[in-house]
């Protein structure tokens, strides 16, 4: 799988980067400080394109993507923080860096 900036639609579409280089990568902050683990990526169909528009950030995301029923193990709690396509560099795969501040990502 690889990904490609769609201008229509404002995200990164499934065509030029291995999406399996990233997941389980440390994402790092302006300040090079590791915020944890790339565990998840979200991606919708937009008509034949498949089109990156969230990456989950943390255990909350491994246990989302192993399918876990988190509510059940952690009442609710999924300790994690989701990033839109937008906020994170996947420029070098082995490197993501995030574009915003720590703040500005949504808790999962």
């Amino acid at each position: 799988m690889t990904t490609a900036p769609d201008s229509s639609a404002g995200a990164l579409t499934a065509n030029q980067l291995r999406l399996e280089r990233l997941v389980g990568r440390e994402v790092l902050a302006a300040n090079n400080r590791a915020i944890g683990r790339l565990e998840e990526i979200r991606a919708e169909r937009r008509g034949s394109a498949c089109v990156i528009t969230e990456y989950v950030i943390g255990a909350g995301g491994l246990l989302e993507r192993l399918g876990i029923g988190l509510e059940l193990l952690f009442s609710a709690r999924r300790g994690g923080h989701v990033a839109r396509w937008d906020q994170i560099d996947i420029t070098d795969p082995d490197r993501p860096r995030l574009l915003c501040p720590f703040s500005e990502l949504r808790e999962l």
